[in-house]
């Protein structure tokens, strides 16, 4: 059982070689972890099927549904392997070569075939998370790229390349991305993360993977390239979350833009009623420090306030000193943040226009109804979890309890905000579920008697549909 499972906002972790033994997992469970990330820009398969056999195990152990998310690379530029103490001067040349090397401060290996063709003389070029600035003042159009150094410093290897200027041929899901995806299927992860979304079309060709495999896999879009913030609305519409990936967004649109950018598309996400996850350095000196700075609180409680569903855990996690204790403490600034009791309540009103506006207009008003009459808890029965998704996108103060007879949404919905979500056998009656959800909850003290609740479902119940029903009543 975990110590937190009563917040309404989700932390995601990143599993790396901090934080992969059974043992470290087990404490970062305790300490309020919801969903685990794994991160295929790293590791061998080998390496990632370990992590999910623990978590598999743990989830067992422990009776909790932890997700996993699989987080492709994408098509991530680097530069390759370069000397030791490699140091980059204001005004140097620096050449990108496709042929493989030593890199050092005159030449260097870019993994990026097609590099030469792509870039035009002016192009700006930022390595290490746009640490160094260079300007393109060369190319043969073939396999050299020369460029000056504008802002320079130490150059290490494997470092990131951003081109925030210049039109990229890669596609949004790579060779690679496509054998990771397919090894992530094969075992049942719950989530799968795009990165580099750049057109709504880059979803489209990952949900077709995921739906050749026969899976229900759900699609996370990672919002870090300027075309992707043009077709936004198209983007979260195709897509089942949005991560909001600050790192690589925050060099390639300049940084004085991502505040107000994380804020418009946390909104547009909760109209459309879709889990949203803020990530990068949100406490990124947990890394080496046993607690985070004044900023970093500040940062994970804003996200809380901006009614975000996730926040998210990277370096802190994966190959910080205190793996557990970042979750302990970014959990207590959750709770801190939550406790406050600031007015979540978010009202969308559906469009007529819409194929879902019946059930969308019953959710709101299932929310609407809660905060009237103060109601404990909204009970969803829901077989694909598009219910339980709309009515937590109103954001209300009653907790949100979703049963569903579909095993693989539980995990799924660890995701989204305000709920939890609960395994339970078929139901052929509108009143079966009812009682049982009430018996249920009412065993674990998550209910009591004169406790008002709210049932929403569909009926006939056995027909699986879009709510269509709803019941106000006391325990």
């Amino acid at each position: 059982m975990k110590r937190h499972d009563s917040s309404q906002t989700k932390i995601i972790a990143t599993i790396g070689p901090a934080c992969s033994s059974k043992e470290v997992l087990r404490k970062m469970f305790y300490e309020g972890i919801d969903v685990c990330r794994l991160n295929f820009s790293h590791g061998s398969h080998d390496d990632h099927l370990e992590v999910i056999k623990t978590i598999n195990e743990i989830n067992e152990e422990m009776g909790t549904s932890i997700a996993i998310l699989a987080d492709l690379q994408g098509p991530k530029l680097r530069i390759g392997e370069v000397e030791k103490g490699t140091v980059l001067d204001d005004n140097d040349i620096l050449e990108f070569t496709n042929e493989d090397c030593l890199g050092n401060a005159k030449k260097v290996y870019m993994s990026y075939e097609h590099f030469p063709f792509d870039v035009n003389i002016g192009d700006t070029i930022l390595i290490d998370d746009g640490k160094l600035k260079l300007v393109v003042t060369e190319t043969n159009r073939k396999d050299s790229v020369k460029a000056k150094v504008v802002h320079g410093g130490p150059l290490s290897s494997k470092k990131g390349v951003n081109l925030p200027n210049t039109k990229i041929s890669l596609p949004s899901l790579t060779e690679k991305d496509i054998r990771d995806a397919e090894f992530a299927l094969d075992h049942n992860v719950d989530w799968i993360a795009l990165s580099f979304v750049r057109y709504a079309t880059d979803v489209v060709d990952l949900k077709e993977l995921i739906r050749k495999k026969k899976k229900h896999t759900k699609v996370i879009s990672k919002i870090e390239k300027p075309e992707a913030l043009r077709e936004i609305k198209e983007i979260i519409d195709l897509s089942n979350a949005i991560m909001i990936a600050r790192g690589d967004l925050g060099v390639e649109v300049p940084f004085d833009q991502v505040p107000i950018i994380q804020k418009q598309i946390v909104r547009k996400c909760i109209d459309m009623a879709k889990p949203v996850i803020i990530a990068t350095q949100m406490m990124e000196s947990m890394i080496t420090n046993f607690r985070p700075t004044r900023a970093e609180a500040n940062d994970v409680a804003n996200a809380v306030l901006d009614n975000a569903d996730a926040v998210m855990l990277s370096g802190e996690t994966s190959v910080g000193k205190y793996p557990a204790d970042a979750i302990r403490n970014m959990q207590k600034i959750i709770d801190a943040t939550e406790g406050k009791g600031f007015d979540t309540y978010h009202e969308v009103l559906p469009s007529p226009d819409s194929l879902t506006f019946l059930p969308d207009s019953l959710c709101l008003n299932a929310a609407n109804l809660a905060k009237q009459v103060g109601a404990k808890a909204i009970i969803v029965l829901s077989y694909t979890g598009y219910t339980g998704f709309r009515i937590a996108s109103h954001r209300p103060q009653s907790d949100i309890f979703v049963f569903t007879t579909n095993a693989e949404l539980v995990p799924q919905m660890s995701l989204a905000w305000g709920i939890r979500a609960i395994g339970m056998e078929h139901f052929d009656q509108f009143h079966d579920f009812i009682e049982k959800s009430t018996n249920y909850l009412k065993e674990k003290h998550l209910l009591k008697q004169g406790d008002i609740v709210i049932h929403v479902s569909s009926v006939p119940v056995k027909e699986r549909g879009l709510a269509n029903s709803l019941k106000l009543g006391y325990v």
